[in-house]
């Protein structure tokens, strides 16, 4: 009895140090090389040290070298890292600051009135997050360009120029707040729907307007959730990759693009790490500072009974607010319009409409990027496969066996930006024994990685629902506790697992920045492809490839949904 206690224990105890193994030698180990290059300003191979004393003995040499020059360079100038530096702070602080103001009234009006048209607005705002960025920036210089169809209109009615020059700093801030602000409407509105209106109702019984009430009182309650936006838009904006790939211009240095053309363009090792590092320690700070406004502010009133809200009803503040969020939401709406008319335009620049349309781009795509969808498939299965088996055991060990160390590492990959794990993934896996840049395997592993933890959330929230008994008795039968919960936990999490899946599937095939960095010629998928496609001047083919993704997105984003009421219900 005791040796079979012993072998239930030491399967399952293998398989958690096995996942552990997976993230020490594909998260951790990498992030350490990286921080070690930017202190000797050379590659660290590390596994290479452990099995070749030549190469060991280089890495001691190295290492023996370290220098702190590449971090005081920033500040002395020269490198223009710290401007970069400065400039993503800046856009960072700026986009948080403006999509707290423009979100705010449309969180209210969602959480808080009877606005109508609630379900066509919502399904508006998934628009934004199903686009590349790299895609919506271009879409914005089809609308705002110097031949964008908006300055036509706009010159046909008397004026001069161009609106704006969208090729700047303000087309990136312009971008990134109509193309985030769903990240911060939702817990917005999660936030107004928990205020206790027993505090606003005893406001208003005592004499207080509507509009100092919300200011006084909705407002203050809601706050920790609004904080809590900011600070997530502000980690989201410094460090997309995307929109400043295509709208920054040569004078305006930004961080994930000076850390990508280091690595890409100079292969400049000692640049790239600090940049890296820069990265990490500003996207885990403001990580953190979320995580505290969440965990230690917390408004609310102790109360036995529930309350009703009573939903706004003021036919003059609903109207206002139903025409300003329908506003707001018209762009992203645009934007798409706009790439799908370049899809199928023949010409388009000299008038504001397309002077001709045709199918001829999509047949392109079709014979001549075939791989490229293919690619795309394959990679996005092959990490559907890994973040599926993985996941699962991990929200297994972290919900029934309290593996807090393991839900901790998972969690990493949230703090870290695309950019920075790309590079972190080259420099250590550059050479033997694990040569695995350029080839499809690290891109799978990358992609895994980087969107894992989304997948862990989804099969955790599963996990929990399952009662703890329902296990205990097929143990009890005579099952091992690993056959128990392959064949009867997983069944009950596979609603939870195929929403989770599909989301993965989703963020990879529209992921950018990984692939740019990572993918090999022979596996470039489809975002690559429309990349490169706008760096060639090939525009109509990359907008018809990029409709092809927002409609693979958008189905497969309207079956998990299915799945996930399926699962609710």
């Amino acid at each position: 009895m005791k040796k079979r206690l012993s072998l239930r224990f030491d399967g399952f105890d293998v398989l958690k140090w096995i996942i552990y193994l997976f993230f020490f030698v594909f998260l951790i180990i990498p992030l350490f090389s990286i921080l070690l290059v930017s202190f000797t300003g050379e590659p660290v191979n590390l596994f290479g040290s452990l099995t070749n004393e030549k190469i060991l003995s280089s890495t001691l040499k190295k290492l023996s070298n370290v220098s702190v020059e590449a971090y005081t360079s920033i500040f002395t100038g020269g490198s223009g890292y710290f401007e970069a530096l400065v400039n993503s702070l800046k856009l960072g602080v700026g986009v948080a600051l403006l999509v707290t103001i423009v979100v705010l009234p449309i969180a209210y009006a969602f959480a808080r009135t009877k606005m109508p048209f609630k379900p066509f607005f919502a399904a508006i705002c998934t628009i934004p997050l199903i686009m590349p960025t790299f895609i919506s920036s271009y879409a914005f210089v089809l609308m705002f360009g110097k031949t964008g169809w908006v300055n036509h209109i706009y010159q046909a009615l008397g004026g001069e120029g161009v609106l704006f020059d969208v090729q700047s700093m303000m087309g990136i801030v312009l971008v990134q707040v109509f193309f985030f602000f769903p990240y911060a409407l939702w817990p917005m509105v999660a936030a107004f729907k928990i205020c206790d209106v027993t505090l606003e109702e005893a406001s208003q019984n005592l004499g207080a307007k509507s509009w100092y009430t919300f200011m006084r009182v909705t407002l203050p309650l809601a706050m920790p959730g609004i904080i809590s936006s900011m600070l997530l838009i502000f980690t989201v904006s410094f460090s997309d990759f995307g929109t400043p790939i295509i709208l920054a211009p040569k004078d305006l240095n930004l961080i994930v693009v000076e850390a990508y053309r280091e690595i890409a363009g100079f292969f400049n090792w000692a640049g790239s790490a600090v940049l890296t590092i820069i990265m990490l320690i500003v996207a885990a700070f403001f990580f953190w500072l979320q995580r505290m406004v969440i965990k230690g502010k917390e408004y609310g009133t102790i109360s036995g009974k529930p309350t009703k809200q009573k939903l706004n009803d003021h036919k003059g503040a609903v109207s206002v607010l139903t025409a300003y969020t329908a506003l707001v939401m018209l762009v992203p709406l645009l934007a798409v319009g706009s790439v799908f008319l370049s899809s199928v335009a023949t010409t388009w620049g000299h008038h504001a409409l397309p002077d001709g349309y045709t199918l001829d781009h999509y047949k392109t795509i079709f014979s001549t990027s075939g791989k490229n969808i293919m690619n795309s498939m394959l990679l996005a299965g092959g990490t559907l496969v890994i973040s599926v088996i993985i996941s699962t055991f991990v929200s297994y060990f972290v919900v029934r066996r309290g593996a807090s160390g393991l839900d901790f590492v998972s969690s990493i990959p949230l703090i870290v930006p695309g950019i920075a794990l790309g590079i972190a993934l080259i420099q250590t896996f550059n050479t033997a024994p694990l040569h695995l840049t350029g080839t499809a395997l690290l891109l799978i592993i990358a992609y895994t990685i980087r969107r894992m933890p989304y997948m862990i959330r989804s099969t955790m929230s599963s996990m929990m629902a399952i009662r703890k008994d329902i296990e205990e008795a097929a143990v009890s039968l005579g099952a091992s506790s690993l056959v128990a919960a392959i064949t009867v936990i997983g069944p009950l999490m596979l609603p939870g697992i195929a929403a989770g899946a599909i989301l993965v599937f989703v963020t990879v095939i529209k992921e950018a920045s990984i692939s740019i960095l990572l993918a090999p010629t022979d596996w470039a998928p489809m975002s690559l492809a429309v990349f490169q496609n706008l760096l060639r001047g090939e525009y109509y083919t990359a907008c018809a490839m990029a409709i092809l993704i927002i409609v693979i997105v958008v189905i497969l984003q309207a079956l998990a949904k299915k799945i996930t009421k399926d699962q609710l219900y």
